[in-house]
């Protein structure tokens, strides 16, 4: 599968990512840094219900694959290359930046009556006492 996101210049081959030990979506390992990846519990891109796509902001030698996913606006497309090779493209409905600790778990998770698609990664500022950023950075977007 691979995602492409011509305004901010992402075309991605997509790694598989499941759920980490604490009930967290996992992200891209170290070495993907310039790769998003699809939360393979989550909709097939396409299909009814919410398909979610995460990916790195930066890393410690600079800009990652979602780096400039804050810039995206109202209208602007997605496509996804799904494994059966159909591309199915997504319009964005809204970038919307939240403080962790009030992600919009049902919004960004939850049921939905027909194809969408989140596109997730963090934002705001970086606490290098924890080694994570405050925020997440997360698009919403719905079947073209």
């Amino acid at each position: 599968m691979e995602v492409a996101v011509p305004r901010i210049g992402v075309d991605t081959p997509l790694v598989p990512l499941g759920i980490a030990s604490d009930g967290s979506l996992e992200v891209p390992g170290r070495g993907d840094f310039d790769r998003a990846g699809w939360l393979t519990t989550s909709a097939v891109p396409g299909e009814a219900g919410a398909s979610v796509i995460a990916g790195h902001v930066d890393s410690t030698s600079g800009p990652a694959v979602f780096y400039r996913l804050h810039e995206l606006v109202p209208g602007d497309e997605v496509r996804v290359q799904r494994a059966d090779g159909e591309v199915v493209v997504f319009t964005v409905d809204e970038v919307r930046r939240v403080g962790k600790d009030a992600f919009p778990t049902a919004e960004v998770y939850g049921p939905q009556p027909g194809p969408v698609l989140r596109l997730v990664t963090c934002g705001g500022e970086f606490d290098r006492a924890t080694g994570h950023y405050t925020d997440n950075v997360i698009a919403f977007a719905s079947a073209a």
